[in-house]
């Protein structure tokens, strides 16, 4: 076993134990929603996009159509073209063949890793922790469906607060550090239930215009001087 490998395995084996429980909790949901095995195993083995998943679930099930489930996923997960082109200036002369499946493991924890790995990447080392990465979310999915199906349908069902707990985890950690994402998550809800009362919009738009609407709101909270933010 060579040295990339080792280190790809340490690194890999944090990602994929924290990976296992969210997509079991995914794994039930998709049970809850009654999609079938195959389909729930796809979602994760094709898509692999984590928060991104549970909120495409949570719109198939309000009755939004393709279109909207994937201009949504493609806003949430917009920032991994910023990830991507950061990484592809570490990989050193890796063949273009192997970018795109690079591309395809990128997620927020593997460039948290592989942003703060020293020197030059190897194909060998990135494709290892992702692979650590991939391994967890598709078995955990899989067990979860699995479980779903001993698990009584009304707490199968109450998994779709799965979800809210996985963005609040994502999210609270910011807003204690920043007053900016406090304004902003506390406008972003505000406009959420208004266009909700208003009833002017098809199932499940609503959060594709949140998600465009903050976004631009959110830009102004930056100041042009030195690369500091307005609200800290």
């Amino acid at each position: 076993m060579t040295r990339d490998v080792r280190n790809a395995f340490k690194s890999g084996i944090p990602i994929f134990i924290g990976y296992v429980p969210a997509a079991i909790a995914f794994g039930i949901l998709a049970k809850g929603c009654d999609i079938t095995l195959l389909e729930c195993f796809l979602f994760s083995a094709v898509v692999f996009a984590g928060a991104s998943q549970f909120i495409a679930l949570n719109l198939l099930m309000t009755g939004m159509g393709p279109g909207g489930i994937i201009l949504t996923t493609l806003l949430v997960n917009f920032r991994h073209f910023l990830m991507s082109a950061y990484l592809s200036t570490r990989i050193g002369k890796i063949a273009k063949r192997y970018l795109f499946l690079m591309a395809f493991g990128v997620t927020d924890e593997v460039f948290s890793v592989l942003s703060f790995t020293t020197g030059r990447l190897s194909k060998t080392y990135v494709f290892v922790l992702q692979l650590s990465a991939y391994s967890g979310w598709v078995s955990g999915t899989v067990a979860g469906y699995i479980l779903g199906g001993f698990l009584p349908q009304i707490l199968t069902r109450s998994m779709g607060v799965a979800l809210y707990a996985l963005l609040l985890a994502i999210l609270l950690p910011e807003m204690k550090r920043s007053v900016k994402a406090v304004i902003l998550t506390i406008a972003s809800g505000l406009l959420n239930t208004l266009l909700i009362k208003l009833d002017l919009l098809p199932n499940g738009w609503s959060i594709i215009v949140c998600i465009l609407v903050i976004a631009w709101a959110g830009s102004f909270f930056i100041t042009k001087q030195t690369g500091e933010k307005a609200y800290e």
